[in-house]
Formats: structure tokens, sequence, C-alpha cells
């Protein structure tokens, strides 16, 4: 029976980072079978592009608080509707 894993997006950063060091470790110690590393590693692709939003999002919040203590980043602000 399968492992039903948590849906990517709904994954915080350290969540998304935590299971994406596993599955390196995993995939490094080379001892999984080739279809289990293959989807093992389509969700560590899934889980780098969580991470890479997640810091995005953290990125233009910084710029949004830099922004409204009167310091220009040269960027928009952050629109958290």
């Amino acid at each position: 029976m399968a492992e039903t894993l948590p849906d990517v997006n709904a994954l915080t950063f350290e969540a998304a980072l935590k299971e994406l060091e596993a599955i390196v470790a995993k995939l490094e110690r080379g001892d999984v079978a080739l279809e289990e590393s293959i989807a093992i590693y389509e969700r560590g692709e899934a889980l780098k592009k969580r991470c890479e939003a997640l810091l995005a999002q953290a990125e233009e919040r910084v710029e949004k608080i830099r922004a409204q203590e009167g310091k220009a980043v040269g960027t928009e602000p952050f629109d958290a509707k």
C-alpha cells in the first residue's frame, strides 16, 4: 500500500525543506528502485518549487516592510490579498 503524502502546496517552508532533504539523502544512498527513484525525484522537484515560491513571498514581505520604513528598495510593494 502506497504512503499518502501531504499536498506539497499545503506545506510550510520548513516542512517542505525537511522532506526535500530526506528525498535527497534517500537518492544519494542509491538503494532505491528505479521507479521509486523517479517518483520521489518528481516529488522533490515539486518541493523545490514550493520552497522557492515561499522564499519569494518572504522576500516580497521584507521589501514591503522596508518600503514602509521609508527605505526605498526599488521594487513594488507586496500586496497580500
